[in-house]
């Protein structure tokens, strides 16, 4: 009896650090493609930003690109300098 409740802890433990090193991946994972993201509509606005002709439709496009890019890409950053690798 004790032989198996020591097995049993055993595996409770291996599969809760194996969801753990999973869930810490999808989070990386995630997180890069959020800053990709970010990267992609901040990239558009600069592009706009330099092709503006000055009518009130493109400026609120870019401001709205330019905001997107923003907050996509600081989550992102973050998301992926502060989840631990466990590798």
């Amino acid at each position: 009896m004790k032989l198996y409740s020591e097995a049993k802890a055993r595996t409770q433990n291996i599969v809760l650090l194996t969801l753990t090193t999973l869930l810490m991946n999808i989070k990386r994972i995630f997180g890069a493609v959020l800053t990709l993201l970010g990267i992609a509509c901040l990239i558009y606005a600069a592009q706009m930003f330099l092709a503006e002709n000055g009518e009130v439709q493109e400026i609120k496009s870019l401001i709205t690109y330019a905001a997107l890019g923003l907050i996509f890409f600081i989550p992102g950053i973050s998301l992926v300098r502060t989840t631990k690798d466990e590798a």
